[in-house]
């Protein structure tokens, strides 16, 4: 399932999955859903729009890459899933801001980060 979900990050495609038997979204990719078991789960592409649930800076010198921000995010569709907000200073990222997610390339690899919305 991992490997699904990062093949279309490397398309530059959030994924998200829904189970086909209760309706829950589901986010990190499993096998079976883990609100009811079943295994009718299919890949959607969500909203984007989200809600900062909790944020911590993280401090770093400036030569290792500088202070950076590890977020939870309520996405609208229900999952909530950890991540980072960029396009701003990491200490302004506030418990129930509006975020928009946005697919990034990192190390060869797609990523999901968020921005202010």
């Amino acid at each position: 399932m991992s490997s699904q979900y990062q093949a279309a990050l490397d398309t530059g495609s959030f994924q998200i999955q829904r189970c086909k038997a209760c309706a829950q979204a589901i986010f990190y990719p499993r096998e079976l859903c883990p609100h009811c078991g079943s295994d009718a789960l299919a890949w959607e592409q969500p909203s984007g729009q989200g809600t900062v649930y909790s944020t911590t800076v993280i401090r770093r010198k400036t030569e290792a890459g500088g202070d950076y921000n590890v977020a939870l995010v309520d996405l609208a569709e229900g999952p909530r899933m950890m991540s980072r907000v960029e396009g701003m200073a990491p200490a302004d990222v506030k418990i129930g801001m509006a975020v928009k997610a946005e697919v990034i390339e990192h190390n060869g690899k797609g990523l999901v980060v968020f921005k202010a919305a």
